[in-house]
Order: C-alpha cells, then structure tokens, then sequence
C-alpha cells in the first residue's frame, strides 16, 4: 500500500512562489508515475502534470507549462511540485498521486494541500 503526504501548501500573493512536497512510503517507486493534481471550489479535479518516477521525465497541463515544474528526489522518495508567477486562479487544494506507469487510472491519493493566492 503506498502512501502519499502532501506539505508545504499555504497563502501566497499573486506572483509570488510556493513549492509543494509530495512523500511516498518506503518503497521502490521505479515503476510508477507520478501526478499532481488541483481541485478549486466548485470546478472538477483538474491534471497539472506528472513525473515518471524511473527517467524524470515529466509533463505540465497547457495551463501551467512555464510557471509549475515537477520534479523528484529519488534519495527521499519525494516528489515535489514548484510552483511560480502564482495567479489567483491557481487557488485550489492540491494533490499528489501515485500508479504504475501502464495503468490509466491513480490509484493512491494523498490527503491534499490548501493553496490560496491573494490579489
């Protein structure tokens, strides 16, 4: 069973930066892919991107692509998701997700994080 433990949410002003923890349990993770997403008030869950934990190669949602980067520390089996020119827009809880590279669907899903930008 893998468990993720989202950290490092918070309240920021426009423009400013924030960058999100995601922290797996022990294990080996080559296999899996791992995804962040974010959920604002009233809107579906929305994809910001994911990482594929074996190569580190990564993918950001159009609406991101430029300001969020995903990246990984294999050492601390964490997956963390920086986070720059925040915009009001990006308020929403967000979280981290795990499965193996081949299957469509994120099985394990961390608790989430509240972030909030202010104008």
């Amino acid at each position: 069973q893998v468990q993720l433990v989202e950290s490092g949410g918070g309240l920021v002003q426009a423009g400013g930066s924030l960058r999100l923890s995601c922290a797996a349990s022990e294990g080996t993770f080559v296999s899996y892919m791992m995804g962040w997403f974010r959920q604002a008030p009233s809107k579906e869950r929305e994809f910001v991107g994911h990482i594929r934990w074996s190569d580190g190669s990564t993918y950001h949602a159009d609406s991101v692509k430029g300001r969020f980067t995903i990246s990984r520390d294999n050492a601390k089996n964490t997956v963390y998701l920086q986070m720059n020119s925040l915009k009001v827009e990006d308020t929403a809880v967000y979280y981290c997700a795990a499965k193996k590279y081949y299957l469509t669907e994120y099985e394990y899903w961390g608790q989430g994080t509240q972030v909030t930008v202010s104008s």
